[in-house]
């Protein structure tokens, strides 16, 4: 029988620490002689990138064990960190000194590079017994990447190709003769414009090189199907489309015409979306909101299903004879590693990843959103609170958490995932929104965003958050709103700009987009050229779109999650909104997690911070979950008795000796958000009506305080 009870508190299988210990990260998957070889992080070891093997028998053990960790830093966010040999060497990047190294079957690994401050190499390609590599300096002024071969003695790096101000995916031809490569160059990114490079190689370095394309669309991921003809996606007709060159003639054609895209946001170099087969037939994703996996013979131009379909996360990582490996999640499958048959004639085999299937009565079916904006339409997907014994009551909404992703230059399909799980088995629904700037609805969604960047990505959230609403899937007066850097912007600008969301979650989030620019790395330092504009000449954007330029607008309760060692969002950023709140009485809790970067890696502090979310919700939203309590500081509240006045330090979270803790202060959802206070002493209620405040109608022990504001 299914019982009644209030949403948010319910009884959940999914504890934080299962969501750490399932948060599992991937980078790439080759077949190497008659075994799988895939990277896989290792939360419970800190998050260190594991390179894994499954054997002949079926077993699956470390190639790279602990505590080495293979992850590159270049343009900060790496990819590629490791390739290997058919008779099983492996290269990789260490992560902790960014060298390279060799590991020789039972061999300790041996460093192939140097170790230099400010050097650090990806997207490690094996080819006809070289070694290449993406290098990347930024001792140098304003930062130099080339393409570089790594001598397998132990006696550095050479450089075969450079020019541009960032490269990535170098592929040597099959006979050894030529290599290709993509190259951009401020202030582009690389899925704005980019070109393709192709040069003959005189003594193992590039001489002669030709850009085979016109660096007008964005071209993605060079493969070589022979000698002299490539394969590449480009998104010139508006999607990224899967293209065939002979570079010696230039004579080229376009092998798919789909409203779909075979290509995404080049964040990490080690990202793929499509492979050749042995037959001369191509295997690739295609993205339209979700993902599928498909085989195009291009001879006839037919296209065939693989039975990869409404996934998302989809890579392509290998091919060989009709076998594929892929890395995906869906609607039922979290995040993981997938062996396939492209003529369909063995079923798809999980070969690592979490599975779920214990927790099937507990996992949302997503449904596909679509809401009117004022941009264009908005598209997101909406998890609703599902629970195999319970459900909410008759009179009562679910509180929904309104989830912003990064970038802002990515995308979000339907996926089963613990973090989902865990809040919707609690009764709180999750909307995942794609808004304006987000890849995989083609190139005109993504360049809505641009020079909007704090306008369309907020404009959007709050239009998919009131359409749920309006739908009655979810409390209108409990929405909150929760995003990571760049998603985190929108939450702060939205929280500033309009009144839909009662309370916000800052994971590592911008608010000063002048510091943004001044303190990222170099890869990202133009991003906003294109986000909101050039400077110095729109700095007055910048300066009016930034959410610290409106202290005011800070009026619902706020959780701010920081790490202490982020390069791209330093924690200055979100001390600055820590203050803002303090100096404006609004309810927050600032936790800053030492030795965290840009993006949480440790278990432990993943458990953290979704205990601390859920136990931040129940607060602001008056329901009592299963997580330790949270204490919210709000600064200092005046209170004008007559005399000059007289200031009441309500600060449980601090260590201040002014904090009084028994005060419990509640967040308003009236137009004016004041704050109301209920004293738990007679001395305080008598100080409190003393001051001159009177209490509600409905409550003689409830009174109302307004906080100042800059020293009002």
């Amino acid at each position: 029988m299914i019982a009644s009870s209030s949403y948010g508190s319910w009884p959940s299988p999914v504890s934080a620490a299962d969501v750490a210990s399932s948060s599992t990260r991937f980078d790439g998957a080759r077949f190497i002689g008659e075994e799988i070889w895939w990277a896989q992080s290792v939360p419970e070891e800190g998050g260190r990138m594991a390179v894994r093997r499954r054997q002949r028998d079926g077993r699956t053990a470390d190639v790279l064990p602990a505590p080495w960790s293979t992850r590159s830093r270049v343009h900060e966010y790496g990819g590629g960190a490791w390739c290997a040999t058919e008779d099983g060497r492996l290269f990789f990047v260490e992560g902790s000194d960014q060298r390279v190294y060799v590991l020789a079957s039972d061999d300790a690994p041996t460093p192939l590079t140097t170790e230099e401050d400010g050097t650090a190499f990806g997207g490690l390609v094996w080819a006809a017994g070289r070694l290449l590599a993406v290098r990347e300096r930024t001792a140098t002024s304003g930062g130099e990447r080339a393409i570089v071969e790594i001598s397998l003695d132990g006696t550095g790096a050479r450089v075969v190709a450079h020019g541009d101000d960032f490269v990535a995916q170098p592929a040597l031809s099959p006979d050894g003769r030529h290599l290709a490569w993509i190259g951009w160059n401020h202030p582009d990114l690389p899925w704005d414009r980019t070109r393709l490079h192709v040069g003959r190689l005189r003594d193992g370095v590039v001489g002669d090189a030709v850009s085979v394309t016109d660096g007008a669309a964005s071209v993605l991921q060079p493969v070589w199907s022979g000698s002299d003809e490539l394969l590449y996606t480009d998104d010139a007709s508006g999607r990224w489309q899967l293209q065939r060159v002979r570079p010696d003639t230039g004579e080229r054609s376009t092998l798919t015409h789909d409203d779909a895209d075979t290509g995404g946001a080049l964040w990490m170099l080690g990202m793929r979306w499509f492979a050749p087969l042995e037959d001369g037939r191509i295997v690739a994703v295609r993205t339209n909101g979700e993902d599928s996996v498909v085989v195009i013979d291009p001879a006839d131009g037919s296209t065939r299903s693989v039975g990869v379909d409404g996934a998302s996360q989809t890579f392509l990582e290998d091919a060989r004879g009709t076998r594929v490996l892929i890395t995906t999640a869906s609607a039922s499958a979290p995040l993981g590693l997938w062996l396939l048959d492209a003529d369909g004639t063995a079923a798809p085999e999980r070969l690592a990843g979490d599975d779920l299937s214990a927790l099937e009565p507990w996992l949302p079916a997503p449904r596909t959103v679509t809401a009117d904006g004022p941009h264009g339409p908005v598209h997101a997907y909406f998890y609703p609170p599902t629970h195999p014994e319970l459900r909410g009551p008759d009179d009562e909404l679910a509180p929904c958490l309104v989830w912003v992703h990064g970038g802002p230059t990515a995308h979000v399909g339907p996926a089963a995932s613990r973090k989902i799980a865990y809040f919707t088995s609690r009764g709180i629904g999750v909307l995942d929104v794609n808004y304006s700037g987000s890849t995989g609805y083609g190139r005109a969604y993504r360049e809505r965003l641009r020079g909007q960047w704090g306008v369309a990505d907020v404009d959007d959230v709050i239009a998919a958050a009131r359409h749920v609403a309006a739908a009655g899937l979810a409390d209108p007066d409990r929405l909150a709103i929760e995003g990571g850097s760049a998603g985190g912007w929108t939450v702060l600008s939205a929280l500033t700009r309009g009144d839909v969301f009662a309370a916000g979650v800052s994971r590592y989030g911008v608010g000063d987009a002048r510091a943004l620019v001044a303190d990222t790395h170099d890869f990202e330092s133009r991003y906003l050229d294109g986000l909101i504009g050039p400077l110095p000449e729109t700095e007055e954007v910048y300066v009016e779109r930034s959410p610290l330029t409106h202290p005011e607008g800070f009026r619902v309760p706020l959780l701010i999650l920081q790490g202490s060692e982020d390069r791209v969002v330093p924690p200055a950023q979100a001390e600055a909104i820590r203050d803002a709140l303090r100096a404006h009485g609004v309810p927050h809790a600032y936790v800053l997690y030492e030795g965290e970067g840009h993006g949480f890696r440790r278990r432990e502090t993943t458990i953290h911070a979704l205990a601390s979310e859920l136990a931040f919700l129940g607060e602001v939203f008056g329901f009592v979950p299963d997580a330790p309590e949270i204490a919210l500081s709000i600064g200092a509240l005046r209170i004008a008795d007559g005399d000059g006045g007289r200031e009441v330090f309500i600060d449980p979270a601090g260590d201040s000796a002014h904090a009084e803790r028994d005060l419990r202060v509640v967040v308003s959802r009236e137009p004016l958000r004041p704050l109301f206070v209920r004293p738990h002493t007679t001395e305080w209620a008598e100080t409190v009506r003393a001051a001159g405040f009177t209490a509600t109608e409905d409550d003689p022990d409830l009174f109302v305080l307004l906080p100042t504001l800059d020293g009002e």
